[in-house]
């Protein structure tokens, strides 16, 4: 794939504003396929709990979660998944695979009839749950990040894991805010991506 040299990335698609975290859960695109699709998710581990870096959700990415550090963790035995990004609580933004390549994030999912999302999508987890809202800074730095995102992809759409995965996934959930993230796009100058008129209704 040939991207603009003058973004915000380097080689692979490593977002130069991120703390870079190599996980070995990814692989490559399909031939020709190139990310359009933006996929929002909600993760805490255990769930509803918060922690400085590194977190338990950097283990379960890493492949190096202590299945024993907590009853919850149990389920997550053999578990091998990744996100392209993460956005902590403080706004602090982590990567853990290049955006060139293809992140397990979406598992089994459609959109627009098209099925495995993680083939044509760039998946970014914010920390947080469906019981919480999240926080300014998270807001703050997923628009930095969208911005550059879309200036080096023909993202065309902008959908939450449930949109994709319905009645399998419930994130980002109810306190995630869609119509802020659209109008903080808006105020940045950042447009082009269509998001689903059920989020912003």
């Amino acid at each position: 794939m040939n991207f603009p040299a003058h973004d915000h990335f380097i080689k692979d698609g490593w977002f130069k504003l991120a703390d870079h975290q190599a996980s070995p859960n990814f692989d490559a695109r399909p031939p020709g396929c190139v990310p359009g699709l933006l996929v929002i998710h909600a993760i805490s581990l255990p769930v509803g709990q918060f922690s400085a870096s590194p977190s338990y959700i950097d283990d379960l990415f890493l492949n190096r979660l202590i299945l024993s550090a907590h009853p919850d963790f149990e389920q997550l035995n053999g578990v091998r998944v990744s996100a392209h990004f993460l956005i902590r609580r403080d706004g602090r933004l982590v990567q853990f695979v290049g955006t060139d390549n293809r992140a397990w994030h979406a598992g089994v999912s459609q959109f627009m009839g098209r099925e495995r999302c993680n083939d044509f999508s760039i998946g970014v987890e914010l920390e947080g749950s469906d019981f919480v809202p999240f926080e300014a800074t998270q807001y703050v730095s997923l628009v930095n990040l969208t911005g550059a995102l879309l200036q080096r992809y023909p993202i065309q759409h902008i959908v939450g894991h449930q949109d994709i995965a319905p009645g399998r996934k419930t994130d980002p959930g109810p306190f995630f805010d869609w119509s802020r993230y659209q109008n903080l796009l808006s105020a940045s100058g950042t447009t082009g991506a269509l998001f689903d008129a059920r989020q912003t209704s």
